[in-house]
């Protein structure tokens, strides 16, 4: 099939980081553009679950953004992990910011309450590594052992060297395991920056492999304290921006030592750990066994924190005393509908939740506010920089306080 190229005026971001353009009486994604710019696209036509399905991928930018930087990244384009290595870094945070914004004019509650007006939406925090950050990688695996990634529009694999997201730990991991585990199709390896130690899954047997493999388990200091992880626990990849967001939460909890802390979806128990020596107690709820597990090593010194393995709305409800305050965490779903319904009784004075997904946390927010909360604000945080995803940390008081 020939290359199909034509030029494009690019638009708006999509969910997906990349930015949008009309295209044959609709709207294609294009990867590597910049809202504004003229470009010439190359389009791939493929099916996806018997749909036909159009994207594009600039070829040659025509009229180039301000914003418009040369990747660092040799594998960028062929890769596609960074949607956004040709975008300055503080236009990366505008952009964060302004998905946020527009998550939250989706829902009237939010951006146009009768009494408080619009939700805020802060300029987003930084990231403290722009490259380098990640301390979670999970590689495709081609024949001979070949590791690298596969680009989610032409599905070709591209064997990698170096990924510069990766910390140097996961990048020493990859070039001692590269050609060496034909043994799989896939690899998962966690790094403990401040630690040095790794977890790599599943085991390798190749007789030139020169580490362990197959760890279980591997461990991360977070804010000077050590917290066990599991191959099935969820951990931030982005170690010193957790520092950041922990910190982030205590502070917007307002915590003076007085109070009873309920953290849900509490992980390993990072927060619970975190904000422990700043409240007279604290209820974890967690209800996966795995991350239960660590999480009882990870708190075991702690006598002010109470572990509950249960799913959050099961155990919200079941709660004998109402919490002071309360942190949701839930994973990029968001709550279960349930589970908001059990938050909106407890009758916490102040919420944090915490978010990977503006889509979703202004969902909640939506509810969350309908059953008698007010948001303060809300804080977009870089976890993830060089790609389109975004934490948030939304505080809210009840209103009748």
């Amino acid at each position: 099939m020939p290359e199909e190229l034509v030029e494009l005026v690019l638009g708006p971001t999509a969910v997906s980081g990349d930015a949008t353009a009309v295209f044959e009486d609709g709207t294609i994604e294009v990867f590597g553009g910049i809202p504004g710019e003229r470009a010439l696209v190359r389009i791939h036509r493929y099916r996806k679950r018997k749909r036909e399905m159009v994207a594009g991928m600039v070829a040659q930018v025509l009229d180039a953004s301000p914003h418009r930087v040369t990747p660092p990244c040799p594998f960028y384009g062929p890769c596609s992990g960074c949607q956004w290595q040709h975008i300055s870094y503080e236009h990366q945070l505008a952009l964060k910011r302004e998905a946020v914004q527009r998550a939250v004019a989706e829902h009237p509650e939010l951006a146009n309450h009768p009494v408080t007006g619009a939700v805020h939406v802060e300029d987003t925090i930084p990231s403290p590594d722009q490259l380098g950050y990640r301390n979670h990688a999970r590689f495709t695996v081609r024949s001979e052992g070949r590791m690298g990634f596969v680009n989610r529009i032409t599905h070709r694999f591209v064997e990698v060297e170096k990924c510069l997201l990766m910390s140097e730990g996961v990048n020493d991991i990859l070039a001692k395991l590269q050609r060496r585990v034909a043994e799989t199709t896939q690899l998962s390896v966690r790094y403990g920056i401040n630690t040095n130690e790794w977890l790599i899954q599943p085991s390798m047997k190749h007789p030139e492999i020169p580490m362990p493999t197959g760890q279980t388990h591997y461990r991360e200091r977070l804010s000077g304290r050590a917290f066990r992880i599991a191959s099935p626990s969820f951990f931030q990849v982005n170690t010193a921006q957790a520092e950041v967001l922990g910190e982030l939460v205590r502070k917007r909890l307002d915590l003076n030592g007085t109070e009873t802390v309920v953290d849900a979806y509490a992980g390993v128990g990072t927060f619970a750990a975190l904000l422990a020596p700043h409240a007279k107690r604290v209820i974890a709820i967690e209800e996966s066994s795995a991350a239960v597990r660590d999480a009882s090593i990870n708190i075991g010194d702690l006598e002010n924190i109470e572990f509950v393995e249960a799913k959050t709305e099961e155990a919200l409800f079941g709660l004998e005393h109402p919490p002071d305050v309360l942190v949701l965490d839930p994973p990029r779903a968001g709550c279960h509908p349930d589970a908001v319904k059990a938050a909106i009784e407890t009758g916490a004075k102040r919420l944090v939740y915490v978010s990977c997904d503006p889509l979703t946390l202004t969902r909640d927010l939506a509810l969350l506010v309908a059953g008698g909360y007010r948001v303060e604000q809300i804080e977009p945080l870089d976890m993830f920089p060089q790609t389109h995803h975004v934490e948030c940390v939304a505080t809210l008081e009840l209103a009748n306080r």
